[in-house]
């Protein structure tokens, strides 16, 4: 009898599959930082196989989202206050120039795409009562959140640019949701500091609309930096 291969298809989808579990949950922070992947278990988790599962660990581990350390196996990548800070100084850098010309030539759809998106993101709570005095991040906030951001920049055309924007905005989400997980109160949805931005944006102010968009983000910097470091220092 001949022995059926295997498709090699498969292997990739089901890798495909198990990275993309894995990112979500560690963007999520239901895996914790420092949390080990046990190879089985987590293959038993997601009920998927320890080959394409090792193979999406490695993957994420280039990425940066998952530590292999020697002779130990996989652990979810640890928070750090320097990668935070340098974050949100990239952020700043990438998504004001990308604003800046967004500005400039975005036309009535921009517009359009930047009005909805805000008031989709207005309609959506942040936080959401379990019934028991705990809160729970809420994950269709953070897709409306998203879209907002991106939505300003969407005109700057440049897909490099609106990708390396993505990037920072992903690595960014994991450092929210913990704050929320960890019950560390937020300085609410920020969406008084949302509207001011899209106002400038729509009102073709690109001086203060960058203006506001970087200190939106280093007053959400501030935040973080006081709840989830608090020993991190300021200068």
């Amino acid at each position: 009898m001949v022995k059926a291969k295997s498709d090699p298809r498969m292997g990739a989808i089901l890798s495909d599959r198990a990275h993309d579990c894995v990112k979500s949950d560690i963007l999520l922070g239901a895996l914790e930082p420092g949390e080990k992947l046990q190879l089985e278990a987590i293959s038993e988790r997601y009920g998927i196989g320890t080959a394409p599962m090792r193979e999406a660990l490695n993957r994420l581990s280039s990425e940066g989202w998952v530590e292999r350390r020697s002779q130990r196996g996989f652990f979810v990548s640890p928070l750090s206050f320097a990668e935070l800070e340098e974050l949100v100084k990239t952020r700043i850098w990438l998504e004001t120039l990308s604003l800046r010309e967004s500005i400039a030539h975005g036309d009535q759809d921009w517009e359009d795409a930047a009005i909805l998106s805000y008031h989709r993101l207005a309609r959506t709570e942040r936080v959401l009562d379990t019934g028991d005095g705990a809160m729970r991040f809420n994950p269709e906030w953070e897709t409306r959140h998203h879209d907002f951001h991106l939505a300003l920049l969407s005109a700057c055309g440049s897909q490099l640019m609106l990708g390396f924007c993505v990037q920072m905005m992903e690595r960014s989400i994991r450092y929210r949701n913990l704050s929320v997980k960890f019950n560390m109160v937020r300085r609410g949805d920020a969406l008084a500091e949302h509207e001011a931005i899209l106002n400038a944006s729509l009102d073709r102010n690109a001086d203060e609309a960058v203006t506001l968009l970087a200190a939106h983000y280093r007053l959400t910097l501030d935040g973080l930096r006081e709840r989830l470091f608090p020993d991190a220092s300021e200068g």
